[in-house]
This record gives structure tokens, C-alpha cells and sequence, in this order.
């Protein structure tokens, strides 16, 4: 079945009838060609390079407008393998809800964690087939991965009224945490790291693409990344700006820009306009990353006044994770159950409030004795927890609306990691400081019987190993560095002294309920750290949309 025909509808907001009634004006439309006519609303193909488990591609494949499912993701590439698995099982579960509207049951059973994975192909055969035509786990910048996509685009020119391409090449390499780690590695050479060169793959397939328009992102390390001497960001810049010239249209280069509730597209006077700060999405995280759009040239002047309204208010750590089931941290060597982690907790609660009793004004002490009361007269909580939370998917809240959905029968990946008993203090430290103090404590604040044995504590090298994330502050960079130990990512009930589960940096990153990571916990960890917030990027491709699809445009 041609893709034009499989038109993707949303699940929550179109009618069967509805979307019955667009397929057969496809279907008719198809008799006379793949090109879509002028009076049909526009569908773009979409080509997602290093698409991790699909946080940018969600976001695109699920906005609407008027009715209408404007991008359908053609081809999606990852070479990881949980995150393949991953992006896989949604493309799956995308092509379900065309054909049924719906989940599948066998899914939402998997997903509450009452059976084992079922074999798809035999939940609906003809989705997961086109499921896996679509999610591909290839090697970038590998003749085998050159030739999947190339083919791809031969379909995608077929099929749609035009394309798009987004994706970004793996961070690691420009990224300034990256680097500074890169250079304990004993004959490391940037220069010669192959990660500074898959952005050039991406520029192939630009090339050959041609699409309307696209969408790179990555860390801000990459503004100030140099290969002999030269800023990378600067040769990116030259490359994708020379796309075309003297023998077909080129791309206009904008940054994204947020100014009185709306979002455009904006011509950049220095590197540092293309940051985009998802906070002034409604994301609640702090999360800084260069996005570049380019706009093919023929259709650059549809963009000159489109704009979009973004997610109202600014969002906050609490509005995201604040309904979550509590937990308790588990304790990685030794006994573990409740009552020894509660002795534990209630032990170094009871030495903290010793040390700040009568100093200051007495809140961190107060803190401190609440937190140990509270676990003294109570009942710890479980490591893992799965039941919805009260009035779960029926909020008006627009984040909660994105983030809940009523089919499920639970709440999936919300399990704890275990750590060090020492650590346990250290946690419950940090979160009380924050809750008590507003925002998270640098090594200086914690108390000497705290203190790690680390000879640098005090040097200012370990000045952030234990942070808080504030309730009512958007959090910070959710990173792949969550799958490590968790000390940038400590919980901020101190009741729970904790980092967070992989469902609540999940629900940081915007990611709904029923997007299940698969592979190990420290996978399903890393694929959330690297992903694109979806809910900011149904904003971008809301921004995109209005970019290239005025009235009287016609694909090149």
C-alpha cells in the first residue's frame, strides 16, 4: 500500500469516520498519481537521521492541523540497538492506531508489565511490517545505511507533496562535557574523532533529499567545537548555505525565535540565536540546544511572517513528576527492604538535625526532624510503583494532557536504583537544603561528615556532584549521564531520597506515558538523556508547517 494511501490520523482527536473520509479522497487522488492536487491538504515525508528512540520524529508525526496529520515519518535511522528496538515498537504502534484507533491490548498489557513482549507481527502483520520498513538500525556514513536511504527517498518523492529532513549527528563529540571527558582518553584526537564528520552524512542526504525544508539540533558545545583551529559550527554554516548554488535552489538559514508567546522564524546575527531554550516551550527543563532550519529558497518567502503560538506558562519540575506514585531508593550492597532502608534515612535525618540544630534560623534542623518523624510514625514506600495516579487522564492541563493517556492500566518504567547507604545521607541533604533553602547545595554546603572521600571535595571540581532537581523550578539538562549514578538528578522529596526512574526523567523530556523504552534500565536511561523533548518538538513542526505551507506554494 502506497504511504500516501496510509495517511496517519491522530488518535485522540479524529473521528474513524472522519479519517475514512480523507483516506478514500487519498485513494481517489492516487488514481491519478502519486503528487498530491492543490486542493488537498499538504503531507510531507518526513527523513529522520540519528534519531535515537524518536523523541524528535514523535513530535512531528503527532501534530494536527485542521484535522489533518501533515508529516508522516518515511524512513527513521538509528544505529543502537535498544534505542532501534524502541523506535521500532512506536512506529509500530503509530501504523496500529491508523488501522484500528486504537492501542493494541497485547501492548497495554506489556506496558503495565503483565505479560512479556509479544511477537508484534502477529498483533496486526501489516503494520509491523511497514513498522520495520520504516525504523531502520543503520550506521550512518556506512554504504549499506547510504543505499537504505537513498532508496528511501526515491519513495518519499513518490509519495508525498514534499519532504522534510530532521536529526541531528551524535553530541558527544562537540559537546563541551564530551570533550573535557575525551581528553583523559590516552591518544584521543579530535580531529580525528569520526563523530566531528556524520553532520557531512547529514549534508549528503540534504543534498540528494532536497527537501522543503529541515531541522538539525545539537548541544551548544558545537558553537565553540574546533577542528584544526576552525569552528566546526562555521564550515556546518558554509556547507549547508553553498547546498544548491549555481545549479538549483538553496536554503535559507533561521533561528527560531520566541518573543510575546510566539515563535518564528528569524535570520541569525551571530551563532548564539540558534540556541532554543525549551523552557519557553512549556518544557519543564532547563535544556539549551542549537537548532538550525533551513528553508528551501523557493519557498523561503512562505516563512517571512509565519509564527506560532508556544505552550503557555512556564513549566516546573512538580508539574511534571509532582502526581508520580513516591518511592523509596533501594540500597546497593547489604540488606535491602523497607525497615533497613528506613533505619537508614531515619538515622541520618536524626545525625543532621544534631549538626544544624540552633544554627541559622532552624529550618534545615526542623527539616531534618520532620523527615525523621515522619518515616518513624509511617510506613516506607516500595522501589516500584505502577498504579495511576488519582484522575490520571482527565486533567485540563495542557502538559498533562500531552503526558497522560487514559488507555493505560499503569504506569510503566516508575522502578528505583539502589544506592550506597552513604549516599542515602548526601540525597536526603540535598533535597531538604533545596526544599528549606530554594535551590541546590555546592559541596561547600554540605556538612564534613557528609563528605565524600574524594581528595578534590573541596576544590571546586566536585562543586555540583549532588544536585537537586527543584519542585518548583524547571529542572536541569536532563543528559545520558542519568544512566550513571544519579547524583545530578536527586529527587526533590526528601521523604523519598532518591534519584529519579527512568518515567520521570521520561516526563521531564516530555515523552506521553505510553512511550515505552525498551532494552536494559541504563538503555532505557540513556535513550531518554538523548532524545529531543517530543512536546517541543510538535512545536517546531507546528513553526515548520506554517513555514512552507501558505496558500498559492508549490513544491520545487
Amino acid at each position: 500500500m502506497p504511504a500516501i494511501i496510509r495517511e496517519r490520523v491522530c488518535w485522540s482527536t479524529i473521528s474513524v469516520t472522519r479519517a475514512l473520509v480523507f483516506v478514500l479522497k487519498l485513494g481517489i487522488h492516487q488514481l491519478n498519481g502519486f503528487r498530491q492536487e492543490p486542493d488537498l491538504p499538504a503531507t510531507f515525508g518526513i527523513v529522520d537521521l540519528f534519531a535515537g528512540p524518536g523523541g524528535l520524529g514523535e513530535g512531528f508525526a503527532s501534530l494536527v492541523e485542521d484535522g489533518h496529520v501533515p508529516f508522516r515519518i518515511g524512513i527513521s535511522v538509528e544505529k543502537e540497538a535498544s534505542a532501534h528496538r524502541t523506535l521500532t515498537l512506536r512506529a509500530f504502534l503509530r501504523e496500529y492506531r491508523v488501522r484500528h484507533d486504537t492501542l493494541p491490548n497485547q501492548f497495554i498489557d506489556f506496558h503495565a508489565g503483565l505479560v512479556p513482549e509479544p511477537d508484534w507481527s502477529t498483533v496486526d502483520a501489516e503494520a509491523w511490517r511497514l513498522a520495520i520498513d520504516e525504523a531502520r538500525a543503520l550506521e550512518l556514513g556506512t554504504e549499506a545505511a547510504a543505499t537504505a536511504i537513498d532508496g528511501a527517498i526515491v519513495k518519499l518523492r513518490d509519495s508525498y507533496h514534499d519532504t522534510i529532513l530532521i536529526g541531528g549527528p551524535p553530541c558527544q563529540a562537540y559537546s563541551l562535557v564530551g570533550r573535557a571527558r575525551a581528553k583523559g582518553k590516552v591518544g584521543y584526537v579530535p580531529e580525528e574523532d569520526e563523530r566531528h564528520y556524520l553532520f557531512r552524512e547529514y549534508i549528503r542526504v540534504l543534498d540528494r533529499l532536497r527537501p522543503a525544508a529541515f531541522v538539525m539540533e545539537n548541544v551548544k558545545g558545537m558553537l565553540s567545537s574546533t577542528i584544526e583551529s576552525r569552528l566546526v559550527f562555521e564550515m556546518l554554516m558554509e556547507d549547508l548555505s553553498s547546498l544548491g548554488t549555481g545549479h538549483g535552489h538553496h536554503y535559507e538559514l533561521r533561528a527560531i525565535r520566541v518573543e510575546d508567546g510566539k515563535a518564528s522564524l528569524q535570520e541569525a546575527a551571530q551563532p548564539p540565536d540558534f540556541i532554543v531554550r525549551a523552557e519557553e516551550f512549556g518544557v519543564p527543563q532547563r535544556r539549551h540546544r542549537v537548532i538550525i532550519v533551513g528553508i528551501r529558497s523557493d519557498l523561503a518567502g512562505n516563512a517571512t511572517g509565519a509564527q506560532v503560538a508556544v505552550s503557555g506558562r512556564a513549566r516546573v519540575v512538580s508539574d511534571a513528576i509532582g502526581t508520580m506514585p513516591a518511592l523509596r531508593s533501594g540500597i546497593s550492597s547489604g540488606r535491602d527492604d523497607a525497615l533497613a532502608w528506613r533505619r537508614e534515612v531515619v538515622e541520618a535525618a536524626k545525625q543532621l538535625v544534631g549538626i544544624y540544630k540552633g544554627k541559622d534560623d532552624g529550618s534545615l534542623g526542623d527539616a531534618f526532624a520532620s523527615v525523621a518523624k515522619r518515616l518513624e510514625d509511617g510506613t516506607a514506600s516500595l522501589r516500584a510503583a505502577s498504579c495511576l495516579p488519582e484522575g490520571y487522564g482527565s486533567s485540563n492541563d495542557e502538559l498533562l494532557q500531552w503526558l497522560e493517556r487514559p488507555a493505560l492500566r499503569a504506569i510503566a518504567q516508575h522502578e528505583t536504583r539502589g544506592h550506597m547507604t552513604s549516599d542515602l545521607g548526601r540525597y536526603l541533604f540535598a533535597a531538604a537544603f533545596g526544599e528549606v533553602r530554594g535551590y541546590s547545595p555546592k559541596a561547600a554546603d554540605f556538612p564534613l561528615a557528609l563528605s565524600p572521600n574524594h581528595r578534590n571535595w573541596h576544590s571546586g571540581v566536585f562543586n555540583d556532584r549532588f544536585r537537586v532537581q527543584l519542585a518548583d523550578q524547571a529542572s536541569t539538562t536532563v543528559t545520558s549521564h542519568i544512566s550513571k549514578d544519579g547524583h545530578y538528578f536527586i529527587h526533590p522529596d526528601p521523604m523519598q531520597c532518591r534519584s529519579l526512574t527512568v518515567r520521570e526523567a521520561a516526563r521531564l523530556q516530555t515523552f506521553p506515558d505510553d512511550y515505552l523504552f525498551l532494552g536494559n534500565r541504563t538503555q532505557q536511561y540513556v535513550q531518554v538523556g538523548n532524545a529531543v523533548p517530543p512536546f517541543l518538538a510538535r512545536q517546531i513542526a507546528a513553526l515548520i508547517h506554517a513555514s512552507v505551507t501558505k496558500a498559492g506554494t508549490h513544491p520545487a
